[in-house]
């Protein structure tokens, strides 16, 4: 049986950071990646036209944990031969198109330590030689086992009530946005976007370029598109040190905080993308035509598919005044579940179902997890399980699925994990090799991204 010090469920941009950290400051760990896809690629369905990522380009992989780093965002350009044109781009945030191959050029250096094609089915504890591990099994049975755990699988789409209970392939979330477009492969006379955040924006201003004919509602609860708060003074809440703070506050505090908070992250637009928009409104009105709308203060309360379209009943939730569209698409921009027992949330990640009950939860309905992003366990024969990227309810909107503390992160469970795994096998990985050393000296060949 090939045992694993490490062993990573997902391997996006989270566990990429972290293999990236093991391979600088824990030479010799044996760590395995389980990825479901066999190609990933970062944010697939929204690699949009034009959209950029949001955030400072040295907010990457490893930036902030190692700078000297030869898998930096810079070096990348460097070695892509693209660094003094991207300098030179009039634009403040590097394209998501350019982002996204950013990190496909890193997962591919870190390939050696993943598998993939590998999606996880079931997640247990199982006994060795008088210890406890974690055994997953994937896709085709195939069985992998670790004496720790780190879990990355990405944070579960949130779809509200009423299209919880619709499965139609003209009912997508912002997710499977392009890929929706290639299976629908039809010119689209009117879509809904569900939803106020910077996504529906870009969605809307997209579907616009695409479909110059067809007619584009977005349909959100508050008065209107709201601007996202980039005061370098909320932006602090992207600071390791608040994290910390963040974490030791009381449930009360924390939710005083979230609200403060919440228009740096959520159901808020960049100003770039809200002039776009609303000059393009501004014109349509202008040529005497309105293809474009945005329709505040209003819900969805009623969903019903067909083979050729959506009917949607919508309510002005201030007049109580009803409405009908029936559009050919639905794209809901609403966002991700948060770890919690509220009704927007999930309690815990669905793969830990079946070990759920070894970890704690508090008295408000939160799983207890440590500032290292370790799950508090009922004993101490429970091997140690990690949270990578998935605990804003516990340590804030640093921990939201943004790049702002990935690598931080990154360097914190490693960390963790260099003091709780005891007698690392020191077996080493070679760099580049695309195999998976394990505690028998044996190797596994896998296929590269």
């Amino acid at each position: 049986m090939r045992l694993y010090d490490v062993l990573g469920v997902g391997f996006g941009p989270a566990n990429v950071a972290l293999a990236i950290a093991l391979e600088e400051g824990m030479p010799g760990t044996a760590a395995l990646f389980l990825e479901a896809q066999r190609d990933p690629v970062w944010q697939r369905g929204m690699l949009l036209d034009g959209s950029n990522i949001q955030n400072h380009p040295c907010r990457d992989l490893v930036s902030l944990r190692n700078p000297r780093s030869r898998y930096t965002f810079i070096n990348y350009l460097f070695e892509e031969g693209r660094l003094l044109e991207h300098l030179n781009l009039p634009v403040e945030f590097p394209l998501r198109k350019e982002y996204a191959q950013y990190i496909s050029w890193t997962t591919g250096h870190m390939a050696y330590m993943a598998e993939f094609g590998a999606p996880v089915r079931d997640i247990r504890l199982t006994r060795h030689q008088h210890t406890m591990i974690y055994t997953v099994r994937t896709a085709g049975s195939a069985c992998r086992h670790g004496r720790s755990l780190v879990l990355a699988p990405g944070r579960t789409p949130y779809v509200p009530a009423p299209f919880d209970t619709v499965s139609s392939p003209r009912v997508v979330h912002l997710t499977q946005y392009l890929n929706c477009l290639e299976t629908l492969a039809t010119a689209l006379t009117s879509v809904a976007v569900i939803g106020g955040s910077q996504s529906a924006v870009e969605l809307m201003l997209d579907l616009a370029k695409r479909f110059p004919r067809a007619r584009i509602t977005t349909y959100v609860r508050s008065f209107g598109l709201r601007l996202k708060d980039t005061s370098p003074f909320s932006e602090e809440g992207f600071f390791p040190d608040f994290t910390t703070y963040y974490h030791r506050a009381s449930r009360a505090s924390k939710h005083e905080l979230d609200t403060y908070l919440r228009l740096t992250n959520y159901s808020s637009a960049d100003d770039d993308v809200l002039k776009e928009l609303y000059l393009l409104l501004y014109e349509e009105r202008l040529e005497g035509r309105q293809r474009l709308s945005v329709r505040g203060n209003r819900q969805v309360y009623s969903v019903r598919t067909t083979d050729s379209g959506v009917d949607l009943g919508i309510a002005e939730l201030h007049t109580g005044a009803r409405e009908r569209d029936t559009v050919d698409l639905v794209v809901l921009a609403t966002g991700f579940r948060d770890l919690g027992p509220g009704p927007h949330q999930e309690p815990y990640p669905p793969l830990l179902a079946g070990i759920v009950d070894r970890f704690r939860f508090d008295a408000d309905g939160y799983l207890v997890v440590g500032d290292d992003y370790r799950l508090a366990a009922h004993d101490d024969g429970t091997p140690p399980l990690f949270l990578n990227g998935l605990c804003e309810s516990s340590h804030g909107i640093g921990d939201s699925g943004s790049f702002s503390l990935l690598s931080v992160r990154a360097a914190v469970i490693r960390d963790s994990l260099r003091a709780c795994l005891p007698g690392p096998t020191n077996h080493v990985q070679p760099r580049g090799a695309a195999t998976a050393v394990t505690t028998t000296g044996l190797s596994a060949r896998h296929d590269p991204v």
